[in-house]
């Protein structure tokens, strides 16, 4: 059995294309800084999961903007710069797990008493 599946390797290689795509290309100011966690991609490798994470600016405004109005032109691009025998549709979805580890952390913080004085 191969170590990595043909689905891990199309993922990884969005996930590079897609973070220079939009660092390079897209000059949009309701972006933010936007950063492109993982990309996963069914097995029948038809549609692909981004988790974003973003600095400024309202999570929910920006995945809504990166799903109806930039998730055809991104595809458009990455199926100039992928070969692939078709390019998946791209949904993008906020990931919450750095502010949930944050969140965790501080109440890690308060329950062992580390930032009383």
């Amino acid at each position: 059995m191969r170590e990595f599946q043909r689905t891990d390797r199309l993922g990884a290689e969005l996930q590079r294309e897609l973070a220079a795509v939009l660092r390079d290309e897209v000059k949009d100011p309701r972006l933010g800084l936007i950063t492109v966690q993982e990309v996963r991609v069914t097995r029948d490798m038809s549609h692909a999961k981004v988790f974003f994470t973003c600095m400024g600016g309202d999570p929910g405004s920006t995945q809504e903007f990166l799903n109806k109005k930039l998730a055809g032109f991104l595809r458009r691009e990455l199926s100039h710069r992928i070969r692939a025998r078709g390019m998946p549709q791209l949904h993008f979805v906020y990931d919450e797990s750095i502010e949930r580890g944050q969140h965790l952390s501080e109440l890690i913080d308060k329950a062992t008493g580390a930032n009383s004085e």
